[in-house]
C-alpha cells in the first residue's frame, strides 16, 4: 500500500533490500506534509532546531519540552514516512533512568515512534534499556554535535586508526544493544563503508560520503533556507531563501506604492458586483 506507514521493520529491511533510505529533518507539520508529499522515508525532527529555528550557535540549549513540541507539531500532519525524534542534551545523558523517562515522555507526549541518541559506548546501558521498555532507538557516530564543546568544533572525525576501530566497534555495539539503525556524521567515505559492510543495521549517512544505506540532511540547508550559510557537504536543492527575501521586497514595493491590494483583493460589495 502506498499510505501504508513506514516502520522500523521496513527500515532495517531496506539494508539488504534497497532502495537508499532517505531521511529529512522538519519541525512543522507544514514541511511535514510537504516532504511526506515528496516520498521521504524517516522524518527526524532534531536538535538543530536549536540552530535553524531558534538561532542557537549550537543544539545544547534545546529542551526536552521543546522537542516534544516540535515533534508533536511534526506527528500531526499524519505523515506516512516514520518519525524520529533527538533527545536533547543531558535528557538521556545523566543515567539510564532519565534515559528511559526522556525518551518514554518523548513516545507518549508527541506521537513520534523513535529516538535517536548521540554517542557510542558511554551510552550502550541508555540504549539497551531504551530498547528494552519498547522504545525505538537510532544511533549516532562520529560528529556528534551535542559534544560540540569536547571535539572543538564541527569537526571531521575518525581520521586516525584507533579512532577509526573505536567507531566500528561503537557501531557493532549499537547494533548489539538494539539500536534499528545509525546516523554516521562527518567521518570518511571510506570509514563510513567499513562500518556500512559492518552492521546489519542501515547506516544514514550525513557528510559520510556515498557508501551508507541512506542519506539525511536538515531541510533548511538542503532548500537553502540560509542563504549567507554554505556548507561543502550539503547540496542545495533549492534557494527557496533567495526566493523569500525577492518575494517579500515586492510585498513591500506593491504595498508603498498602493498596488495592492486593489480590487480584485478586496471583501466583494454585498450586491454581488
Amino acid at each position: 500500500m502506498v499510505n501504508q506507514k513506514t516502520s522500523v521493520r521496513d527500515l532495517v529491511a531496506r539494508k539488504s533490500t534497497g532502495p537508499k533510505i532517505v531521511t529529512v529533518t522538519a519541525y512543522d507539520a507544514t514541511f511535514a506534509r510537504l516532504f511526506d508529499a515528496a516520498g521521504v522515508d524517516i522524518i527526524l525532527i532534531g536538535d538543530s532546531l536549536g540552530m535553524v529555528v531558534q538561532g542557537h550557535e549550537n543544539t545544547l540549549p534545546v529542551t526536552l519540552d521543546e522537542m516534544i513540541y516540535h515533534g508533536r507539531a511534526v506527528a500531526r500532519a499524519r505523515p506516512r514516512a516514520h518519525l524520529v525524534v533527538d533527545l536533547p542534551f543531558m535528557s538521556y545523558q545523566i543515567s539510564v533512568e532519565s534515559a528511559v523517562a526522556a525518551a518514554g515522555r518523548v513516545l507518549k507526549e508527541s506521537g513520534c515512534e523513535a529516538v535517536k541518541l548521540e554517542g557510542g559506548a558511554a551510552i550502550l546501558p541508555q540504549v539497551s534499556a531504551c530498547v528494552a521498555a519498547g522504545i525505538p532507538v537510532m544511533g549516532h557516530l562520529g560528529l556528534t554535535p551535542q559534544s560540540v564543546h569536547v571535539f572543538g568544533g564541527f569537526h571531521v572525525q575518525g581520521r586516525s586508526s584507533a579512532d577509526q576501530d573505536r567507531l566500528v566497534s561503537d557501531a557493532q555495539s549499537l547494533e548489539r544493544a538494539g539500536a534499528y539503525a545509525m546516523v554516521l556524521e562527518g567521518i570518511p567515505s571510506e570509514l563510513a563503508a567499513r562500518i556500512t559492510q559492518t552492521v546489519r543495521i542501515p547506516t544514514i549517512g550525513i557528510f559520510a560520503g556515498p557508501h551508507c544505506d541512506g542519506q539525511v540532511l536538515v531541510c533548511y540547508d538542503m532548500l537553502g533556507l540560509q542563504p549567507e550559510l554554505k556548507f561543502r557537504f550539503v547540496k542545495r536543492y533549492a534557494e527557496l531563501g533567495q526566493q523569500a527575501i525577492d518575494a517579500t521586497r515586492d510585498f513591500v514595493d506593491e504595498v508603498r506604492s498602493g498596488q495592492f491590494p486593489d480590487e480584485s483583493h478586496s471583501v466583494a460589495r454585498q450586491n454581488g458586483s
